[in-house]
C-alpha cells in the first residue's frame, strides 16, 4: 500500500513542481520585461514629443495656461509649467497646469526637480495615490521646467492581461501536469506493484507464474531480471528437492538393510556361517553409508565454498601407481582386467589427495558400469601446459541421451540403487574446478574415455613430504 500511493504521489509531485517551476520562470521573464519595454517606449514616445513643444513654450507666463492645455491635448498628458523658486535649494511652483485642480500634487515632483538640478531633459516613472505616470520634465534655461505627465494605465493594462492569461495558463498546466503526473504514476505504481506480488509469490515458494512486462524500458527489463531469476529458482528449488530425496533414498536403504540384518541376527538361531555372512554385508552397508557421508559432506562444503585444496606438485605416475594399488583387489574380485600406461615424469599443480579422489572415483565408475572382463586403462600424459590423469575401458560406452547429464548430482545411467549414489562424477568435477582443472568425457564409446585434465607443474627439487611439513614447510590453498 505504501507503494501504491507513495511513488505515484511523488512522481505527480515532481511533474507539477517542474511545471510550476518552468512557468514561474516564465513569468519572472516575461512579465517584468514586457512592463519594462512599454513603459520605456511610453516615456520615449512622450519625450519625442515633450521636448520641441516645452521649447516653443512662450516668455510671457500669462500665455502659458493656454499653451499647456494645448500641449495637453496634444501628448494626451498632463502638463504643468513651473517657476523656479530655488536652484540652491530646489524648489518649483506652478504657473500653469492643464488640470483645473489644485498642483499640490506635483510641486514636489522628483522628476522635475531632477531635471532643475541637472538642467536637462529628465524622464521618470512615478507612482503615487494619483496613479502610475510616465514623467518627462524639461528645463527651460534656469527660470523654468515643463513637466510632461502621461497616465500608464493602457500601457499596464496589456501587461496586466498577459499577467492574468499567463496565470491562468499556469494554474491549468498545473492541474493538467497534476492529473497527468498521477495518471502516469499510476501506470508505472501498477507495474511496480506487479512486480512486488510476483516477489511475494516466488518468496513464497511459487515458481509456476512467469513474470511479464511489456514495457520497452528499465522496468520491463526489471520483470526480465525477474523471470529469468524466478526460472533459476525453480531450477535451485527442484535440484534441492531432488537432493533431498535422492539422498534420504539413499541413506534410507542401507539403514533399513542394516536394521533387517541387525533384527535376524537377535531373532533367529543362525549358524556361523550365516551370522558371519549377515555381518560382512552389514560392514559392506556402513561402508557404503560411510561413503556417501563423507561425499554429502564434500558436496555441502564445496557449495558453501568452504572446501580447501592445496597447490603442490604431484606425481601422477605416483598417483597411477597408488590407484592401481587400491582397485588391484576391486578389479580381481569384478573380474575387471586394470592396467596402466604412463608417461615419465609427469607433474602437475593441485591437491594430491583430491587428485587421488578424483582418480578413485573415474576408475570406481569405470568398473561399476562395465561387465566383467572389461578392460580398464588408467593413463597419464602431458599435452603443453596441461597435465591428464584419464580412465579407459572398453566397456558397452554411455548412450547418448545420457551423456549430457552423467555429471548431475545423483544421476545414474541404469536408474538403479546397486551402481553407486551418483554423487561420485559431481564431486569429481567440483573439485577439479578448485584445482583450476576439469573433468570431461573425452568419448562415450568404443572405448569410454574419462579425462582430469590440470595445470602441469615442474617436477620439485625436494618432493614435498612428511618430513617437510614436520619441518614447518607449508602448503599453499588454492581456494
Amino acid at each position: 500500500m505504501r507503494l501504491r500511493g507513495g511513488i505515484r504521489i511523488r512522481i505527480a509531485l515532481v511533474l507539477v513542481g517542474i511545471v510550476a517551476g518552468a512557468l514561474g520562470t516564465a513569468y519572472l521573464i516575461v512579465v517584468p520585461s514586457l512592463e519594462r519595454r512599454l513603459v520605456d517606449a511610453r516615456l520615449d514616445q512622450l519625450a519625442d514629443l515633450a521636448v520641441p513643444l516645452a521649447t516653443a513654450l512662450p516668455e510671457d507666463t500669462l500665455l502659458w495656461q493656454d499653451r499647456v492645455e494645448a500641449y495637453a491635448v496634444v501628448t494626451n498628458s498632463r502638463v504643468v509649467a513651473f517657476d523656479v523658486l530655488s536652484t540652491s535649494q530646489p524648489a518649483l511652483a506652478a504657473v500653469a497646469d492643464s488640470r483645473t485642480r489644485s498642483s499640490r500634487d506635483v510641486a514636489t515632483n522628483s522628476v522635475a526637480l531632477n531635471a532643475l538640478v541637472s538642467g536637462k531633459v529628465e524622464r521618470g516613472r512615478v507612482t503615487d495615490a494619483n496613479g502610475d505616470d510616465a514623467n518627462v520634465a524639461v528645463p527651460l534655461a534656469a527660470d523654468a521646467v515643463v513637466l510632461f505627465q502621461a497616465p500608464l494605465a493602457d500601457s499596464l493594462a496589456t501587461v496586466r492581461l498577459v499577467e492574468q492569461r499567463l496565470l491562468l495558463a499556469t494554474a491549468f498546466a498545473l492541474i493538467f501536469a497534476l492529473v497527468l503526473g498521477l495518471t502516469a504514476a499510476g501506470m508505472f505504481a501498477n507495474r511496480l506493484l506487479r512486480l512486488e506480488a510476483a516477489a511475494e509469490r516466488i518468496a513464497g515458494g511459487d515458481f509456476g507464474a512467469p513474470i511479464v512486462d511489456r514495457g520497452n524500458d528499465e522496468i520491463g527489463e526489471l520483470a526480465d531480471a525477474f523471470d529469468r531469476m524466478r526460472v533459476q529458482l525453480a531450477q535451485l528449488d527442484n535440484a534441492r528437492k531432488a537432493f533431498v530425496a535422492n539422498a534420504s533414498h539413499e541413506l534410507r536403504t542401507p539403514l533399513f538393510s542394516i536394521a533387517g540384518f541387525l533384527e535376524l541376527l537377535v531373532d533367529e538361531e543362525l549358524d556361523d556361517t550365516t551370522r558371519r555372512r549377515f555381518i560382512e554385508t552389514m560392514q559392506g552397508q556402513v561402508q557404503r553409508l560411510t561413503k556417501l557421508s563423507a561425499d554429502l559432506l564434500d558436496l555441502s562444503r564445496v557449495d558453501a565454498g568452504q572446501l580447501r585444496v592445496l597447490r603442490e606438485p604431484v606425481d601422477l605416475t605416483e598417483v597411477v601407481t597408488l590407484l592401481a594399488g587400491e582397485l588391484e583387489h576391486v578389479a580381481a574380485t569384478t573380474g575387471h582386467v586394470l592396467e596402466t600406461d604412463v608417461e615419465p615424469a609427469v607433474w602437475c599443480s593441485g591437491d594430491e589427495a583430491r587428485v587421488l579422489q578424483i582418480g578413485r572415483a573415474l576408475a570406481a565408475n569405470a568398473m561399476i558400469h562395465t561387465p566383467a572382463g572389461t578392460r580398464v586403462v588408467i593413463r597419464t600424459r602431458r599435452r603443453g601446459d596441461r597435465a591428464e590423469l584419464s580412465i579407459e575401458d572398453d566397456g558397452p560406452g554411455i548412450p547418448e541421451q545420457y551423456r549430457a547429464a552423467i555429471f548431475g548430482r545423483f544421476y545414474r545411467v541404469d536408474g538403479g540403487m546397486a551402481s553407486g549414489s551418483g554423487l561420485g562424477l559431481a564431486i569429481a568435477r567440483e573439485i577439479a574446478k578448485l584445482m583450476e582443472g576439469e573433468v570431461r568425457l573425452l568419448s562415450a564409446g568404443d572405448p569410454t574415455v574419462f579425462a582430469l585434465d590440470l595445470p602441469a607443474d615442474a617436477a620439485p627439487a625436494e618432493p614435498f613430504s612428511r618430513e617437510n611439513e614436520e619441518r614447518g614447510i607449508e602448503r599453499l590453498p588454492l581456494a
